[in-house]
């Protein structure tokens, strides 16, 4: 059990569900947890990662400050609450990826934060306030090529000769899937090995929206090389960015979007579509392409130009890889964001 006076920062996740932001912690905390005394608080997260319940956060002695660090409204109003009505001594940090203008509420808790980071300058630009620009990373030893793709897709019940596309996250609108699915259906009677995977939840208000791709999927023939996996352990997904010859993100809008660059440190190039921060991310015809937003005619493009390609394909794999390596593995972010715990940890009171 961690001490009291161990605990430097606290880092809430209120969501049960896994999302971009609960991956955000998780992958993050054991990092970080080398270099300053860290702890999650929240339902949804692994075992064996630093964790304290939110009624010892919430009672933590008040001998010394610590750093609450929300990356969501509900947790800055949370250590408002701790601060403010209970009285407990949080410096309060939040995190925006969000590139859109936020709504009344947030502004006023952004504006009640003793200091901000934005996951990249676009979500910066939306604060109203200064954030230092902190880009995500990504962990390359959990993020890595398989050793052999043929055993893990046979293990994981997929075809070992197909070529594998992969797009992952929930599935709605607002991730591509329905412009994906179009670029499949123009590309895949000329590529008989291409295979869409699918892994991410399907709401129930998201299930007719698939049913209708899948009836249009079934109308051209390819219905049997298009897979919906669903919600899956976090494992499982690790495991399966390595299973695949190309990632593909074409989301309408994106917060960071971090799953390019999970794909990317497992050797696969991606095509993404020009949202969020995937334009920094991507070196365009080096390790993936960048297509227009909402163009499935430019990702149709891409598409067949990857599948046709497979000594290009494998070596923009490897660039891509080099590419994390060299420029967003998370030591460097776990580095950055706990240079900002210890600036507001050592600012006078």
């Amino acid at each position: 059990m961690t001490e009291p006076r161990d605990i430097e920062v606290v880092a809430p996740n209120l969501k049960q569900r896994l999302s971009g932001v609960t991956a955000t912690v998780v992958r993050l905390i054991p990092v970080q947890a080398r270099m300053i005394g860290i702890v999650a608080t929240g339902p949804g997260l692994p075992p064996g990662l630093p964790h304290v319940s939110l009624a010892r956060a919430a009672t933590l002695p008040r001998n010394r400050w610590r750093v609450w660090h929300a990356r969501r409204n509900t947790e800055m109003a949370l250590g408002l609450v701790l601060r403010h009505l209970l009285r407990r001594r949080y410096c309060l940090l939040f995190t925006s990826a969000a590139q859109r203008r936020h709504t009344g509420f947030t502004r006023w808790l952004i504006r009640q934060q003793d200091a901000l980071i934005a996951t990249s300058p676009q979500a910066a630009s939306y604060l109203e306030r200064p954030a230092e620009v902190i880009l995500h990373g990504v962990d390359t030893g959990v993020f890595h090529p398989a050793p052999d793709q043929a055993a893990l897709r046979r293990e994981m019940g997929l075809d070992p000769k197909a070529l594998l596309i992969g797009c992952f996250g929930r599935v709605r609108a607002q991730k591509g899937v329905d412009l994906l699915i179009e670029a499949a259906l123009r590309v895949f009677p000329r590529h008989p090995r291409a295979q869409l995977v699918f892994s991410g939840r399907i709401t129930p208000d998201n299930r007719t929206f698939v049913d209708d791709l899948m009836a249009r999927a079934q109308a051209a023939g390819i219905a049997d090389r298009i897979r919906f996996l669903g919600e899956i352990p976090w494992d499982d997904v690790v495991r399966l960015y390595r299973t695949l010859d190309l990632f593909a993100a074409p989301a309408r809008w994106e917060g960071f979007g971090l799953t390019p660059l999970e794909a990317m440190a497992s050797g696969v190039p991606v095509i993404a579509a020009r949202v969020g921060a995937y334009e920094t991310l991507i070196r365009d015809g080096e390790t993936g392409t960048l297509v227009p937003r909402e163009d499935a005619e430019a990702l149709a493009a891409a598409l067949e130009r990857w599948l046709s390609d497979d000594a290009g394909r494998e070596a923009a794999g490897r660039a891509a890889r080099a590419h994390v390596e060299a420029n967003h593995a998370i030591e460097g972010e776990a580095r950055a964001i706990v240079a900002v715990y210890r600036r507001l940890l050592e600012a006078p009171r």
